[in-house]
């Protein structure tokens, strides 16, 4: 049977009791823990010394040889606020850097999020300082917790641009000719041997001057191609119908071209009976343009020749039938100049 003494309804406890004095206006007990006491007696104020002891709640007073009764949901506020106190300390000293570490119960209470933040922020410290020492060339070596959290990416991206330092200075170095190896000489075109035979029978059966420049248009499939003097064309155009070695008798396409310092007719001639095919230009000027008509050697160059004098305003003397083949006659301007200016801009 318990020792405790019982007490009249209405009459309050003996302060002896218990051998404590009670705290002063809180009818609740003190807590056992001496943690969650001491920020009991924080939260509702310090205990009151020689004060009145205070009525019990339920009209019996607690046992003279036991602890009173503790509250579980305050003990559990009280619990969790001190855990509180304790992680945001914590991440004090983790920013810090040099703040003592938490005790033991404080440590227990760190909010794991928080410190796996405080960890990826350490670990980008420590990339940043060695992807700097990389780039420096000089800083020394990071520790082997910092040479762990590197970046796969940003030692990727480094390795890279120190690469692409490398290829530009060996790029340089054989611009100036230090360790550039010497070219081999270009094969020759399969189309040369008939663009020299073409310069030589033109020089020798139509006019000497008459070729201005020869050369294979790569670009163009190999193609010869001849520049002729504009005096010169006619005879030209005369051999390279009729000679036996060429016999460039079609004229595949007659085209102008504007140049701005200058005019420029291009005739694409095929062999119908070898398949080769040759091209000749002739230059001309831009304020009074004239080339020969070819239509007395090839019929074909009638519309063609029509048509440039048409749009940019070359004159083929010769011709049988030269005028306007698309514009109005009363059309002023040639539309294909590169100086046109339409008399009507909506048209």
């Amino acid at each position: 049977m318990s020792d405790e003494k019982e007490q009249k309804p209405g009459l309050p406890a003996d302060p002896a009791a218990s051998g404590d004095n009670p705290a002063s206006g809180d009818a609740e007990a003190k807590p056992a823990d001496g943690a969650a006491g001491a920020s009991a007696v924080r939260e509702g104020g310090s205990a009151a010394e020689g004060s009145a002891p205070a009525p019990a709640a339920d009209g019996a007073a607690p046992s003279a040889g036991e602890a009173p009764a503790v509250d579980p949901e305050r003990e559990a506020k009280l619990k969790a606020a001190a855990e509180a106190r304790a992680a945001r300390a914590a991440a004090k000293a983790a920013a810090e850097g040099g703040a003592p570490a938490a005790d033991g119960a404080a440590a227990g209470a760190v909010d794991p999020e928080k410190e796996a933040k405080l960890k990826a922020a350490a670990e980008a410290r420590a990339a940043r300082a060695a992807a700097k020492a990389a780039a420096e060339g000089g800083a020394p070596a990071a520790d082997g917790a910092a040479a762990g959290a590197v970046d796969p990416e940003k030692e990727a991206k480094l390795k890279a641009a120190a690469e692409a330092r490398a290829a530009r200075a060996a790029a340089k170095a054989a611009a100036e000719g230090e360790a550039a190896a010497p070219a081999e000489p270009k094969p020759p075109s399969p189309m040369q041997p008939q663009l020299d035979l073409a310069v030589e029978l033109i020089r020798t059966l139509a006019a000497e001057d008459a070729v201005v420049e020869a050369y294979v248009n790569e670009l163009d499939g190999h193609r010869p191609t001849l520049i002729i003097r504009g005096d010169r064309l006619l005879a030209a155009a005369k051999l390279l119908k009729s000679h036996a070695a060429l016999q460039m008798d079609y004229l595949r396409n007659l085209s102008g071209v504007d140049y701005e310092t200058h005019l420029e007719t291009v005739y694409h001639l095929v062999s119908l009976q070898s398949g080769q095919e040759i091209a000749v230009k002739v230059k001309t000027d831009r304020e009074a343009p004239s080339v020969p008509s070819v239509v007395p050697v090839w019929a074909t160059a009638n519309w063609n020749e029509r048509e440039i004098y048409d749009l940019l305003g070359v004159d083929f003397p010769g011709h049988p039938d030269l005028r306007r083949i698309m514009m109005p006659d009363n059309w002023v301007g040639y539309p294909l100049r590169k100086d046109y200016e339409p008399l009507d801009p909506e048209v």
